[in-house]
């Protein structure tokens, strides 16, 4: 008689190893998308795929000193979330699933990352010493998770508050 014992992932590893493919499937689909706006665009850039966080992230990345992809960054990131969705729209177009894509052009989502979470790290400095709750100006969803993140990193609450576009987050003492 022969062993006929089965080798196959556990359930919960096939399911991880499927969301990975299909971030991927999404990064490739984003590249493919934004590689062909460069192109009608003018503009030179190389594209990196990631997946941070059970999400695909797609960065442009200019080469030298080049300040073209600036154009695609807009005032305060505004062009660049328009992009954002504009790929998500085109992932949903090709997989018929929502996306939650992160796009990043010329390292202008990092560089915002890194101050949001100075600001959110000093927003819990300011509650703790205080008592009361610190609220910061409004802020876009990326730039809120940030915040948030930061915040309960550092061991305190934090939440939203408002309507859109004036949406905050309030930073809550222990």
């Amino acid at each position: 008689m022969t062993d006929t014992t089965s080798t196959s992932p556990s359930p919960a590893a096939a399911a991880e190893g499927d969301t990975l493919s299909r971030l991927e499937q999404e990064g490739e689909i984003a590249a493919d998308y934004l590689e062909g706006l460069l192109d009608i665009a003018d503009l030179d850039g190389d594209i990196d795929m990631d997946v941070e966080a059970d999400r695909a992230a797609v960065s442009i990345i200019g080469e030298g000193t080049s300040r073209d992809l600036q154009k695609l960054v807009g005032r305060d990131g505004e062009v660049l979330e328009a992009l954002q969705e504009l790929t998500r729209l085109a992932v949903h177009r090709e997989t018929g699933e929502r996306s939650r894509l992160m796009l990043d052009i010329a390292g202008f989502r990092a560089h915002k990352r890194e101050e949001l979470t100075a600001l959110g790290a000093k927003a819990v400095e300011d509650a703790k010493n205080t008592g009361e709750a610190v609220k910061l100006k409004p802020m876009s969803p990326f730039e809120r998770k940030v915040v948030h993140d930061a915040v309960a990193a550092a061991g305190l609450r934090s939440e939203s508050e408002g309507e859109e576009p004036q949406r905050c987050v309030v930073v809550l003492p222990d």
